[in-house]
């Protein structure tokens, strides 16, 4: 069932970084994150909303994420189709210099629902900016993912301990944390 205050018309659907390169063998937690997108990626089909897919193109020479390596296309599942916008960015930020906020609001789009890799780094730094710049934003937690990684004393931390610490950290200041169901 599709909740109307949670895709209110003209709401665009981000995806973060869910390129090639994410696929790694790393700890991860939600494992069915890419099905979860995928619905709700054909979800904004159907009805025709506007879509944002955004890629990490590194500055780091050998990062899978250099341009030119497989690690930047997009993942199959996943591709943008030519009518979706596609951001390029070089830091977490999905609107640090990619001119995102300025296409948004040439389209009076003002509410976004996010998806996409990491919850802790990508997904939450473009969260934030976001509701900085006054839009209304959701994120739909079993549509994202992280990793696992030690804190700053070298404790191991298990990606889904880190996933939830960071939907906590943007619950309610920054945005609606929803699942994939409340959606579609």
């Amino acid at each position: 069932m599709t909740h109307p205050e949670a895709t209110p018309h003209h709401a665009a659907l981000v995806i973060v970084d869910m390129q090639k390169g994410m696929a790694r063998p790393a700890q991860r937690n939600n494992p069915l994150a890419e099905s979860n997108i995928a619905l709700l990626l054909q979800h904004w089909r159907q009805r025709d909303q506007p879509v944002v897919h955004v890629r990490h193109l590194s500055l780091t020479p050998g990062s899978p994420f250099w341009p030119g390596q497989s690690g930047v296309e997009f993942q199959e599942a996943l591709r943008p189709q030519a009518s979706e916008h596609v951001v390029d960015k070089h830091v977490t930020d999905a609107f640090a210099h990619s001119g995102l906020e300025r296409w948004l609001h040439q389209r009076g789009i003002r509410s976004l629902v996010f998806t996409g890799v990491s919850t802790n780094m990508s997904v939450e730094a473009s969260v934030r900016s976001a509701a900085c710049l006054g839009l209304q934003c959701t994120v739909v937690a079993d549509a994202c993912y992280t990793f696992d990684r030690p804190d700053l004393d070298g404790t191991p931390r298990s990606a889904e301990d880190i996933h939830r610490m960071s939907l906590a950290n943007l619950q309610g200041e920054y945005a609606r944390i929803v699942q994939t169901a409340d959606l579609v």
